[in-house]
């Protein structure tokens, strides 16, 4: 009846810039003796109209179209009304892929529009991000003994809970800056461009997430001449460094907080005198205070206190100071718990000090539409982040490669594709694990863990049919990682087979001498695959499915590459009906029309037109 696509009809597909020229083109069947057809464009509670007008008709279809602007960001709402001769009137909305269907309680297409003072820096478009938690990864050195907690052997199993029930997070493997200088060579042989670390300052814990003092390097991990020396090894061969900036919460440890007396300073818990009083939020001072999600070891800063804004923003503070050592970016921890004008002044503060600096978020669902305390924020229409970690292109890989799914996994990529604009796309995060999820080779096992405690899971090693199989779907979903818009984010250690449930078993030592060679060099194929193909893949994206084969395009220019993707477990084989010959990335072999194409169970095919 309506042949109206937003993904096909509208241009420019996906975000718009405010001010930017959208024209609609809306396809009526011409069994459908059409009188008018109007748009209706909405935003909070004003809703705009724009009648199409008659544009065309090819014997099978009558065509309305309309050209319009849109003047102030925000997210938009739109739909149509479909006025039949003879006064019936239609109302039409969205089905699941953006098709159009008629009913009075469909829902409307989303637009995002942004501001047209937006910009996002290329710095890290069209790289590879290599995903390091630092205590885990690699030492070189004497051991250091940690503060307040114990050193293990490099190798031991984590620690999940200790003698009295309680986990505190203070088992260390002393991995630090020269171990992660050691291993560049290594790093830079899996086509990564920019290593983003797990916290780096002074704190209690091994994950480092309740800072003790912005302003001082862990001592466990290095010196600052130490970090400055990976920013200028790193950078030798083309690789940047990304912080993890948490900005919500410190340590009850800390300089600010000081409940353990650990440091020379009158902490916000030991004096309501104290210069941090104001930092923190008491309802009963000292032992009752806001803290991040209950948990008490890390007391939520009060944002708006003066004293903190000038430790994270003033002249030689933390923004400014560790940005200016040669940064290429900062994650922003729990970015929604932070409020709308603090982003701001971060990203203010991160720009001034260099504007190519890239300001990533944490947000685990559609950033176009994420509400926190009951707001809408603006973190791609008013501009206030590059990029965030882009977890629902996580969840749709891991479920596609589980259970399988072409079509469903296709609508949740172009719904993202579609909210988002396509520079901020372009810097996102894909990844499909990191210190907060399983690890990728575990959740796309199939083992059935449900009704097994922490410890157990800690002792547990796949092997066997369910390893094999794990490795295969690990292929797969990397392999759509690395296709797929965004900066591919390679959780260290799942590019050689490292195990581990949740947390804190996801953050086991890497296993240097034990790589899975065959999950490596796979690994080193996507990253010499984004190399050669970069300008490619920083282009337009489709998706299709044909028969149970899942087909990923990226294009631009007259130039694709497409991944072709056999989730099941039984060999498939597809015909080639395209014009246009391909020829396999991997093998060289070329296809022609009418050739049949062969996909082994859980398998691929990476191809490039010719």
């Amino acid at each position: 009846m309506f042949k109206y696509n937003s993904r096909v009809h509208k241009t420019p597909f996906g975000a718009v810039k405010e001010g930017e020229k959208i024209k609609i083109v809306f396809p009526v069947m011409r069994t459908i003796w059409v009188d008018s057809v109007r748009l209706f464009v909405q935003k909070d509670e004003i809703i705009r109209t724009i009648p199409l007008n008659f544009c065309g008709d090819d014997g099978n279809l009558t065509y309305f179209n309309c050209e319009f602007t849109v003047d102030e960001w925000g997210i938009y709402h739109y739909w149509f009304e479909v006025r039949e001769v003879g006064g019936g009137i239609i109302r039409v909305g969205t089905g699941e892929e953006g098709d159009a269907m008629p009913g009075d309680n469909l829902p409307d297409w989303q637009m995002t529009v942004y501001s047209r003072d937006y910009h996002v820096p290329k710095t890290i478009q069209g790289g590879v991000i290599y995903h390091i938690f630092a205590d885990r990864f690699a030492k070189v050195g004497e051991d250091k003994q940690p503060r307040f907690g114990y050193l293990k052997k490099w190798g031991e199993k984590v620690t999940v809970i200790e003698p009295d029930g309680t986990y505190r997070a203070n088992d260390f493997y002393g991995g630090n800056f020269q171990g992660i200088i050691s291993k560049l060579d290594y790093i830079e042989s899996l086509g990564v461009t920019e290593i983003y670390l797990s916290p780096i300052f002074e704190a209690a814990s091994n994950h480092r997430y309740d800072t003790g003092d912005y302003l001082k390097i862990d001592p466990l991990l290095g010196t600052e001449e130490d970090f400055k020396q990976l920013i200028e090894e790193a950078g030798k061969r083309g690789i940047g460094i990304i912080l993890d900036g948490v900005f919500n919460h410190s340590g009850a440890d800390s300089i600010y907080f000081n409940q353990l007396g650990h440091y020379d300073s009158v902490g916000a818990y030991q004096s309501e005198d104290s210069p941090y009083h104001d930092w923190y939020y008491f309802s009963k001072f000292p032992d009752e205070y806001h803290s991040w999600w209950g948990c008490k070891v890390v007391p939520t800063l009060n944002k708006s206190s003066k004293g903190y804004r000038e430790l994270v923003f003033g002249k030689g503070g933390v923004i400014d100071k560790w940005t200016n050592f040669g940064l290429h970016g900062w994650r922003l921890d729990v970015v929604d718990e932070l409020p709308s004008d603090f982003v701001d002044l971060l990203r203010e503060a991160i720009k001034k000090a260099n504007e190519d600096v890239v300001v990533i978020g944490e947000v685990w669902e559609d950033a176009s539409i994420k509400f926190s305390y009951g707001t809408l924020r603006p973190y791609f229409t008013k501009g206030e982040l590059d990029g965030v970690m882009n977890y629902p292109f996580k969840e749709a890989i891991l479920t596609f490669c589980a259970y399988g799914g072409a079509r469903a996994f296709g609508k949740k990529i172009m719904k993202i594709c579609e909210n988002y604009p396509a520079d901020a796309l372009n810097s996102c995060m894909t990844l499909v694990g990191s210190h907060d999820t399983v690890r990728v080779i575990n959740a796309l096992s199939g083992v059935d863990v449900r009704y097994t405690t922490k410890e157990q899971r800690r002792e547990m090693t796949l092997e066997g049919e369910a390893l094999a199989v794990a490795k295969k779907r690990v292929k797969i979903a990397s392999l759509l990682q690395f296709i797929l818009p965004g900066v591919p984010s390679v959780y260290y250690g799942d590019e050689i087979g490292l195990q581990g449930y949740e947390d804190p078993m996801n953050r086991a030592t890497f296993p240097w001498g034990k790589e899975d060679k065959d999950l490596l060099e796979h690994y080193r194929f996507l990253g010499a695959f984004r190399k050669k193909y970069r300008e490619i893949l920083l282009g337009g994206t489709n998706t299709w499915e044909q028969g149970e084969f899942l087909i990923v395009q990226r294009f631009k220019d007259g130039k694709s590459v497409c991944a072709v993707v056999n989730p099941t477990f039984e060999d498939r084989t597809a015909r080639y009906g395209k014009t246009k010959s391909v020829r396999d990335v991997q093998t060289g072999k070329v296809y022609k029309t009418g050739d049949n194409v062969d996909i082994p169970a859980l398998g691929f095919l990476v191809v490039e037109t010719i």
